[in-house]
């Protein structure tokens, strides 16, 4: 029987020997390359922390000790560790999410996955602690570029004010450029560092030095000199000490035996460490070992022998922008680009191979990245700040503040926007055009296809006196939705064919598909209708209110937050224009969404054609004092399958 089907908690690692733990590492590493294969995942970085994990488990008692990831992707193998070995449907509706969940253990405590929040956790968890007399430990492991976030550094600041709470930091370095430090000076280094003996020597030492006249005061402070010299030499991360923290390492993160030591010793000591583990992104899988761009940091389903894709969704919106951005750097040597910590993902790779001298990567900061784009801007060049959507959220008070008062022209690129789907409540950017609308003078454009992805960021780069944004989906891009006309600066998708047109449908983005699908439903049930793409859907186009009052009825749709969206925006507009025509929008509840497939939870929310044709048709109806007898008409539609 394999070792790994025996383990349904942390406490059954305790009964295994060291060559089974050995023996249950690999078959770990194993498990992870044929599940996640079948489904897609996080691979690379839960290769990573096979042994840590393990050793975290071991040393501490979880959930009375509480272990908090950051970032949460690299939590497959906590998982399989605290009884969860069903991976089959990872990511699916109904199965594991790809992050720490509160839902399915006890173990979990951190779900949001935006980067460098551990430490801020823990330092919170351990305070508590500390009020209610607990005795338990919390371990925050933070690694995988987490780091690099200013949040963390606050934290940081906050936990090494308390000397005897006890917090354990795990810094998970995956970065290849580090060599670990290893064998017997650097063990008792880290032992004497983590013991009150070491202490007290340093306090006997110095008082009997400095009671050495002439001589001890020099003395103590060259030999202190000279130690602290050492300490650097053989741990280079000996900054965090100038911090006030305790610092163990560099421990070899595939080192067992050592991880273990280590743990055990910053636990007892009572107080904040950090124990810097050095460990290999990717370890045991050839595949993600040759990928010098991220290891298999997220993968698709792949082969699992070779970690070929299994097959190509065609070209995505991300590339289309990536290739696009690389056209405008060759026409403008303004043009540069900032990432924060994502060049490939944002498509920003091909752009960094062309002009490498042109690209900023800030880390995992946002706020960093929003506020030095602004100094960009007034330095004379167009920063281009391509990031996924959901973590524009982070550096909303910068875009306000720095970019927007100072009028910089700043272009702000959101990917993945909209419904993400198998990434979970924290991935869905579904807030972004809620949050930009209360921007003074910013412009927000929501293109339908990849010909208004490459037109709308040329538009975008062009202006040099505003914040100006462009959001797009994730995944494969459709065919290109043609405008059959103009109405100020809105492209129309579909004529009414009638003078006297009954619905005003205004499609924001990548849902222009589905809102064609709304009309021809519509249409069948005698309801004529005008489709819209107002392409810029901040600020409200002026020909909007006068065309909507050719209409009896206006309805909005798009893929963010109803709460103060494109619809909220809209319905304004009308109303300071006298337009006093009836509004239904459609778009995102406000609540966290499960994860599940982009179609399941488009489904879940009412945000399909049969649905939204329904409640068009019942409102239309309702007008002509009809209400109900359409409506049960469109709901016998079968709905539009991905």
């Amino acid at each position: 029987m394999p070792l790994l089907t025996r383990i349904r908690g942390p406490r059954d690692l305790d009964r295994l020997s060291p060559e089974e733990l050995d023996q249950l590492a690999e078959e770990i590493r194993t498990f992870l390359v044929e599940a996640v294969s079948k489904t897609g995942g996080h691979l690379g970085p839960n290769l990573g922390v096979v042994e840590l994990t393990i050793a975290l488990h071991r040393v501490f008692e979880s959930p009375k000790d509480k272990i908090l990831w950051d970032t949460g992707h690299q939590s497959y193998v906590h998982k399989l560790l605290t009884g969860r070995q069903d991976f089959s449907r990872l990511k699916m509706k109904g199965g594991l999410s790809g992050y720490p969940s509160q839902a399915e253990s006890e173990h979990d405590v951190i779900e949001n996955s935006h980067a460098s929040t551990v430490l801020g956790w823990a330092d919170g968890i351990a305070k508590g602690n500390e009020i209610l007399g607990r005795d338990s430990h919390v371990v925050a492991v933070i690694g995988d570029g987490a780091l690099t976030g200013g949040m963390a550094w606050e934290a940081l600041n906050n936990i090494a004010d308390a000397k005897d709470r006890p917090l354990v930091i795990v810094v998970n370095d995956n970065e290849r450029s580090y060599a670990p430090t290893i064998g017997g000076l650097a063990n008792h280094l880290a032992t004497l560092r983590t013991t009150d003996g070491y202490e007290r020597f340093l306090a006997r030492g110095k008082d009997l030095l400095e009671r050495t006249p002439v001589v001890g005061k020099p003395l103590f402070d060259t030999l202190h000199g000279a130690k602290k010299g050492l300490k650097d030499f053989i741990a280079p991360q000996g900054m965090f000490e100038d911090l006030g923290l305790k610092y163990v390492g560099p421990i070899d993160g595939h080192d067992l035996e050592a991880l273990e030591s280590a743990l055990a010793k910053a636990k007892r000591f009572g107080g904040p460490v950090i124990v810097h583990c050095l460990t290999e992104k990717g370890r045991g899988y050839q595949p993600a070992l040759q990928d010098e761009a991220d290891r298999f940091h997220a993968v698709g389903k792949i082969h699992p022998d070779t970690g070929l894709p299994i097959a190509s969704s065609g070209a995505d919106w991300t590339s289309v922008f990536g290739e696009e951005m690389v056209r405008l750097g060759e026409e403008r040597e303004d043009i540069v680009a900032i990432t924060a910590a994502m060049l490939q993902p944002v498509g920003l790779d091909k752009f960094a191979k062309r002009f490498p001298e042109r690209v900023y990567d800030v880390g995992i900061a946002e706020q960093h990245g929003a506020v030095s784009a602004a100094g960009l801007a007034h330095a004379g060049v167009h920063p281009v700040f391509a990031v996924y959507a959901t973590f524009l959220n982070r550096a909303f008070d910068q875009v306000l503040m720095d970019v927007a008062l100072h009028k910089c022209g700043v272009t702000f690129v959101l990917d993945r926007a909209g419904v993400t789907g198998t990434d979970g409540a924290s991935h869905n950017g579904m807030w972004d055009m809620s949050i930009l609308q209360v921007v003074p003078g910013l412009r927000l454009a929501a293109p339908r296809d990849a010909d208004q992805v490459r037109a709308q960021l040329r538009e975008a780069v062009a202006v040099d006196d505003a914040p100006t944004v462009v959001r797009f989906s994730k995944g494969a891009v459709g065919p290109a939705v043609p405008a059959v006309g103009r109405v100020g600066d809105m492209d129309v998708l579909r004529e009414p064919g009638t003078d006297t047109p009954d619905v005003l449908l205004v499609s924001v983005g990548a849902l222009a598909p589905m809102c064609l699908e709304i009309a021809g439903l519509l249409d069948r049930q005698g309801i004529s209708t005008t489709v819209v793409d107002p392409r810029w859907v901040k600020p409200v186009d002026e020909a909007m209110a006068p065309l909507a009052e050719r209409h009896r009825v206006v309805v909005t749709v798009e893929d963010n937050s109803r709460v103060g969206g494109v619809g909220s925006a809209v319905a304004q507009a009308l109303r300071d224009a006298g337009v006093d025509v009836p509004l239904r929008d459609f778009g995102i509840p406000p609540r966290f969404l499960d994860h599940a497939s982009r179609a399941e939870v488009m489904a879940e929310i009412g945000l399909t054609a049969p649905d939204i044709a329904r409640q068009v048709t019942g409102l239309v109806a309702k007008l002509d004092g009809r209400y109900g007898t359409q409506a049960a008409e469109v709901d016998s539609v079968e709905p539009a399958r991905d």
